[in-house]
């Protein structure tokens, strides 16, 4: 069986991408021989589309299970629509969330967890604010304020940590990579400002 886990480099050892329509890498896996394929995502850098565009690849390529940390409504369709079960919520290094996987603890997710263009907006310093996008814009797009409404339990109905629920070890494992995700983010952010402030 060959699931794909999504990531931010081409190892097993690199961690699991949150997104998953323009994750830099899908690692597919052969579950039965335990060997792997790096592909860089062809659809990272799609103006829209990428999520579909991605689960299709998924589909071409013989998949029956996806590992990522996020799924949009067009993507968790088009994986309905080739039977490949999709489990979000997942992080980490990828050779422990295979692990995790066959050891049975992580759960199909019956629903997209995002909403339609997760994941676009550059990243720090691609934005296109004042700068006319040469990186004096923040940078942020809608994946900052997602990521943002993301790892705010009342934000995001997924987060399953209702009053009085024991905390899902895996879901605070995901909600501290996330925290530790935006402190990057954010450390980035306030060392260009530095940079520029200098430069005045």
């Amino acid at each position: 069986m060959k699931i794909a886990v999504t990531a931010s480099g081409p190892s097993l050892d690199d961690r699991v991408e949150p997104r998953f329509g323009r994750c830099p890498y899908f690692l597919l896996i052969d579950l039965d021989t335990q060997g792997f394929e790096s592909m860089p995502n062809p659809n990272i850098s799609l103006g829209g589309g990428a999520g579909p565009q991605s689960a299709q690849l998924m589909a071409e390529k013989g998949v029956s299970v996806v590992l990522t940390g996020n799924c949009g409504p067009n993507a968790f369709q088009t994986f309905g629509a080739a039977g490949i079960q999709v489990v979000t919520g997942v992080s980490g290094r990828v050779r422990e969330a295979v692990a995790q996987y066959n050891a049975g603890q992580l759960v199909q997710a019956s629903a997209p967890t995002v909403k339609n263009h997760f994941g676009m907006g550059g990243g720090v310093g691609g934005g296109r604010g004042m700068g006319g996008g040469r990186g004096m814009g923040r940078g942020m797009g809608q994946a900052g304020a997602m990521a943002l409404n993301a790892a705010t339990p009342s934000a995001n109905a997924n987060v399953g940590l209702a009053a009085g629920a024991p905390a899902d070890p895996a879901e605070v494992a995901r909600l501290k990579q996330t925290v530790n995700d935006l402190r990057g983010q954010l450390d980035a952010l306030q060392s260009k400002v530095g940079a520029l402030e200098a430069k005045k």
